[in-house]
């Protein structure tokens, strides 16, 4: 059997900072983010590594990151949901990795993520994926949301989980941003999700 190329990527552009090397701002968001909804962990990675490099920042976002994804209006499947769909649309490679668990997990159709992924349109997606999915879109695209994509999302949510889930795609938006800019690794072992 033929042994799975995995493609070259890109070096990451800062080095992990391990228990030792902290800071005492830096303990104080590794025990931060220990002790909120996210959990222990054996060590941060992601987003939460790179901001060690900036404690006082990564405290502030990681708290935001808290809420937007456990204490919103907003339903796990849909915030997942438009997770991904942020994560392909800055082909963020940690991101989608992190999340497309997680999406399966909380209900999204494995059709559905096949598609986002592969950048088409999900047409096998729930009704309200949709409209979550047209509103993202376009926003994206024009900077603005329509009256009919703004109505059917606020159809499905309600005007105060529609103002979460606008603060869901920005913050998943810085995500996405910072993992790029500094080339957040995935495990060797794993696909890349989208082409460098």
């Amino acid at each position: 059997m033929a042994k799975k190329r995995i493609a070259k990527r890109p070096a990451a552009r800062l080095k992990d900072i391990d228990d030792e090397q902290m800071t005492a701002p830096q303990r104080a968001l590794r025990d931060a983010i220990f002790a909120g909804p996210r959990g222990q962990r054996k060590k941060l990675n992601g987003p939460f590594q790179i901001w060690l490099n900036a404690p006082e920042f990564g405290d502030l976002a990681q708290q935001l990151g808290a809420h937007c994804r456990y204490k919103t209006g907003v339903s796990p499947r849909l915030s997942e949901f438009a997770i991904l769909v942020t994560a392909n649309l800055w082909k963020a490679q940690y991101e989608w990795f992190a999340h497309e668990p997680m999406a399966l997990k909380a209900g999204i159709k494995p059709q559905t993520i096949k598609d986002l992924k592969a950048g088409r349109t999900p047409k096998a997606a729930a009704k309200d994926e949709r409209a979550i999915y047209d509103f993202i879109k376009e926003l994206y695209k024009t900077r603005r949301v329509s009256d009919k994509n703004y109505k059917r999302v606020v159809a499905v949510l309600g005007e105060p989980a529609t103002v979460e889930l606008v603060g869901i795609l920005g913050y998943y938006s810085l995500i996405s941003m910072t993992l790029n800019v500094f080339r957040a690794a995935i495990p060797e072992d794993a696909e890349l999700p989208f082409k460098e």
